[in-house]
């Protein structure tokens, strides 16, 4: 018998493939309420045009973006510079969590990256470092945010 696990039942198969303009409102959109989901006490609404100009002048520019699909929606992206070995963002929908968005995206950029991956995410994201740390990385240093001075782990994941 082939069933699937309850996680999966119902789910929309998982895609990936590459970014392209036409995704920039989707992704946009997404980022904003993952991360109003995360961090609640925070107005993101009022920083959508500092993320769309620097979603434009920043990321499409200098990284490869995946981009995850579930049946027709938007489950996630994750953006690389593979020059920089940095993984700026990755980001899933929180009705996509724990079925298998997330993991695709870091092997993508594993992929895009294969020499080695470097990010930053909040100390006080205990999800995400669970996550990372599941998938290879290591906390290698603390800094602080340049942008918004909260404190931060850097991981990094190298073959």
């Amino acid at each position: 018998m082939n069933e699937k696990p309850a996680a999966f039942r119902g789910a929309p198969p998982l895609a990936l493939r590459p970014y392209t303009a036409a995704d920039e409102d989707a992704a946009i959109a997404l980022w904003q309420r993952t991360w109003q989901q995360a961090y609640p006490a925070i107005d993101f609404g009022a920083r959508l045009g500092w993320w769309r100009e620097r979603w434009r002048s920043e990321l499409v520019p200098s990284c490869v973006i995946t981009v995850a699909i579930e049946g027709e929606a938007m489950a996630g992206f994750v953006t690389v510079d593979s020059r920089t070995l940095y993984l700026d963002q990755l980001v899933v929908a929180p009705e996509a969590w724990g079925r298998g968005a997330a993991a695709a995206l870091v092997d993508a950029a594993k992929l895009q990256s294969p020499s080695g991956l470097d990010l930053h995410v909040n100390r006080d994201n205990t999800r995400a470092i669970r996550f990372y740390e599941k998938h290879g990385f290591a906390v290698v240093g603390e800094e602080a945010n340049p942008r918004s001075g909260a404190p931060v782990y850097k991981m990094s994941w190298r073959v």
